[in-house]
């Protein structure tokens, strides 16, 4: 604003507001019009095998956005968001086997106990960065793996943990009454991705946002210009924590049932990489994390294609985003697609200037 201010002074007049009014409009239409495809149009498109795995990137995009606060906005390297994912898979299903409380319900305290338990994860992150944060991060969760696969997860059992040894009658995981269905629960789960969306942007847009970009250029200097860093670090990981609670939320519903295996340690990294192939500093690079993550194995096994081939495609798709790209897919594909634009349109005008008559 006071960039603006400034420019304006030393041009004499005052520089028109309405493109970046046509601007935001545009962006809004765009969103507006991705969410409606999304919600109405890809439930008649797609076989319910797609449907689940549009679920699942409606899950994972939460879980990268999640992410993405963390390493882009803060830079803050975490490699424990699966765990997080985990843990709040593992609150949601105790609640909805021991509870009839509403859906909505269960998922907002899936993020509220996720969101405390990730901030106490998030504390070694007040004095490390980088790889040692990112290390230890990723034996904690490693750690809550070897716990699950010991104390297994709740699957309608009694006591605390909710396991029943018995294989006959384990119950499902219910849904929402209104979300019964494979196309339904999608729709509901692209509704929950949407609020979380609108959560996070309301951060960023706002002082914690800049709080976070400050401190992710310098935080010497943040501390310098008076930021608490010890209080937006962790409110960071409690808004990471938070919304990727209430994707574990979804995600129990989805799948109806939740095993150790659904959450191995190694997804950790995995997910970093698409993330960091996405783009880590763009909310859209969520989602093309998402679809990398979840919708692209669905396609290939789908193709009788094995789906192991993709740990060597992110392995080249990371060395070549952080080369290249460093800001990911969501902002460097735009741009080679404005450049190829603009050279197909040079190459249509050569012709006719060559054939013109010089006289």
């Amino acid at each position: 604003m006071l960039d603006t201010a400034s420019r304006t002074a030393a041009g004499g007049q005052r520089s028109p507001l309405r493109r970046p009014g046509r601007r935001t409009l545009t962006q809004l239409a765009v969103i507006a019009g991705l969410l409606l495809f999304a919600f109405l149009a890809i439930p008649q498109l797609l076989s319910l095998y797609y449907i689940d795995a549009m679920t699942q990137v409606a899950v994972y995009s939460v879980v990268a956005l999640g992410l993405g606060v963390l390493v882009g906005r803060v830079g803050l390297v975490s490699l424990g968001q699966v765990a997080v994912l985990t843990i709040g898979a593992w609150v949601a299903a105790r609640l909805l086997f021991a509870t009839a409380q509403p859906y909505p319900l269960v998922l907002l305290e899936a993020g509220v106990i996720t969101m405390v338990l990730g901030t106490l994860i998030g504390l070694p992150a007040l004095r490390l960065r980088g790889l040692y944060l990112a290390l230890i991060t990723l034996m904690l969760a490693g750690a809550l793996t070897v716990v699950l696969t010991t104390t297994n997860f709740p699957n309608g059992g009694h006591g605390f943990l909710g396991y029943n040894g018995s294989t006959v009658h384990i119950p499902a995981i219910r849904r929402p009454s209104i979300a019964e269905s494979d196309p339904a629960y999608y729709r509901y789960a692209v509704v929950v991705a949407a609020l979380m969306f609108l959560l996070v942007l309301v951060h960023i847009r706002t002082q914690p946002g800049r709080a976070w970009a400050a401190i992710r250029q310098s935080e010497p200097a943040a501390l310098a210009a008076g930021i608490n860093t010890t209080l937006y670090k962790l409110w960071a990981f409690a808004l990471a924590s938070f919304i990727t609670g209430v994707a574990g939320g979804v995600l129990a519903g989805a799948v109806h049932y939740l095993y150790s295996i659904t959450f191995p340690t190694q997804e950790s990294i995995t997910l970093l990489a698409v993330v960091l192939m996405g783009g880590a500093y763009s909310m859209w690079g969520a989602i093309v994390a998402a679809l990398l993550l979840q919708f692209l194995p669905a396609l290939l096994n789908n193709w009788g294609v094995s789906a192991d081939w993709l740990t060597i495609l992110f392995g080249i798709g990371v060395l070549q985003v952080l080369t290249t790209a460093p800001r990911g897919l969501a902002d460097q594909v735009p741009k080679d697609l404005a450049r190829l634009g603009r050279l197909l349109r040079g190459l249509r005008r050569r012709p006719a200037a060559s054939g013109s008559d010089p006289a």
